[in-house]
């Protein structure tokens, strides 16, 4: 691969991406089909493989009654009435694996990553009317004010059985270097982490293809979090190192299927985009704390602006995420202020 090639634009050969209800075909037997969602961020990729009778699909969007109508019309649809025998994950978040159960329901094989079957299966199990002791100590520990953290504590937490299909015992493991067969074409498997720990991407051998779930994104970038499961992660190192795994892999020309926005090609520019903005990032915040600052505090060096509202949590869960990569770069210490926050502070 020539210099020039390496540097080629992100370019996007489909930009309209399909209506409700409609598929796109973006390469021989994959049609790419689009799921709502309830946020900011209002949509989640799908995309259907022929194979053979049927299809598979790789990832499902949200369980809603909106969700499965629209399925429905897909399935008779774009889907020509052929039934979905296969649904690939790529990881465990609602909006990819929320209708997997469903599918499983209706005879669909699932297959994904032990640890995406193994969270998914946990947190939809896992159904609380109120946050816990340890969800609440996560939000004093990162700063949030006592209003704030007294309304979070009285309120439902967002739990994953709202969104999520009851997922049955039985799914087949891909991993790592694995290669499966779908849509006509031999896939690799090639596992990320950061935004979800054995994140799948499949990288067509065939051609150009990839579909990247989450962990290649245009434009965007996928929300790196620490959670009340394991407060002292550190996902930001993790999605980094994976960025960094994938960059001898990439070439200009692979177009890359993502779970948002819309399909690109220049993958080994956006690997470099990806690590150059969140070391960006890392270098303002170390800036800004200069003087002690909780994880609250940090909004503005990392997202250049002050962040409330809905996007508050995915932020506050981020901010945390840089810390955690700063202390464990050894760059950054912290102690409890008498209220139980963290105090972090450039070393």
């Amino acid at each position: 691969m020539t210099d020039a090639a390496a540097e080629a634009g992100i370019r996007h050969p489909f930009d309209t991406p399909p209506a409700e209800g409609e598929g796109v075909e973006v390469a021989p037997g994959i049609l790419w089909l689009r799921l709502p969602l309830p946020m900011a961020l209002d949509h989640v990729n799908v995309f259907a493989l022929e194979d053979g009778d049927g299809w598979t699909i790789v990832d499902t969007g949200f369980s809603s009654r909106r969700a499965k109508a629209i399925w429905e019309v897909l399935l008779s649809g774009p889907l020509r009435g052929r039934p979905v025998t296969r649904v690939i994950v790529t990881h465990y978040h609602p909006d990819h694996i929320g209708l997997a159960g469903w599918f499983q329901s209706r005879g669909a094989e699932l297959v994904t990553t032990r640890t995406s079957w193994l969270y998914a299966r946990m947190l939809t199990l896992d159904e609380q009317a109120l946050p816990l002791p340890e969800q609440v100590e996560f939000q004093r520990r990162a700063g949030v004010s006592p209003d704030r953290l007294a309304a979070y504590a009285a309120t439902r937490p967002f739990n994953f059985a709202d969104v999520v299909a009851p997922l049955p015992p039985g799914f087949t493991r891909i991993r790592e270097g694995d290669i499966l067969t779908a849509g006509g074409r031999r896939w690799q498997v090639r596992c990320g982490d950061g935004h979800a720990p054995e994140h799948a991407t499949l990288w067509s051998l065939e051609d150009h293809l990839i579909l990247g779930g989450d962990q290649l994104l245009p434009g965007i970038s996928a929300n790196i979090g620490v959670y009340p499961t394991e407060p002292d992660a550190d996902p930001l190192t993790e999605w980094l190192d994976s960025c960094a795994r994938f960059q001898p892999l990439a070439q200009a020309d692979h177009l890359v299927l993502p779970g948002h926005k819309l399909p690109f090609t220049g993958l080994p520019l956006r690997l470099r985009q990806m690590i150059e903005n969140h070391e960006a990032a890392l270098a303002r915040l170390c800036d800004h704390l200069a003087t002690p600052q909780t994880a609250a505090d940090c909004f503005l060096p990392l997202f250049k602006r002050q962040i409330d509202g809905a996007e508050y949590g995915m932020a506050l869960v981020e901010s945390v995420a840089h810390l955690n990569c700063l202390l464990a770069r050894g760059l950054v210490t912290r102690r409890l202020s008498p209220q139980g926050a963290w105090l972090w502070q450039a070393a």
